[in-house]
């Protein structure tokens, strides 16, 4: 199961963490990832982490401001906001790999993240 924490309103320009915890079988994540999804939008892929070698990908609207990184003790993944704008604003969720080569098959429910101009 996947828990995500961390939303909350901030303004343009600020930081903002949001964190997913991880419980169960651990040891059957691949690959974690950030995704949101944008009143009137379809949801989208942020961010993504290889659970082991660390090997992380963004998508081109974050590079540079956002970074993912996973604390495989605590088996909790991290997404670093910066430089926030207000099309950032989505409801964020983290998703798992559970097998390889496969696609994200286990969610967690969304944070709420609003950046005001």
């Amino acid at each position: 199961q996947l828990q995500a924490s961390g939303g909350g309103l901030v303004q343009a320009g600020d930081s903002l963490r949001l964190s997913c915890a991880t419980s169960g079988r651990t040891s059957s994540i691949y690959i974690m990832g950030w995704f949101r999804q944008a009143p009137g939008k379809e949801r989208e892929f942020v961010a993504q982490i290889r659970w082991s070698g660390g090997t992380t990908s963004y998508a081109t609207s974050v590079k540079g401001r956002f970074t993912i990184s996973r604390d495989n003790a605590k088996n909790t993944v991290a997404l670093q906001m910066n430089k926030m704008k207000p099309e950032d604003t989505a409801v964020y969720y983290c998703a798992a790999v559970l097998t390889p080569g496969g696609s994200y098959d286990s969610w967690g429910q969304g944070t709420l993240v609003t950046v005001s101009s």
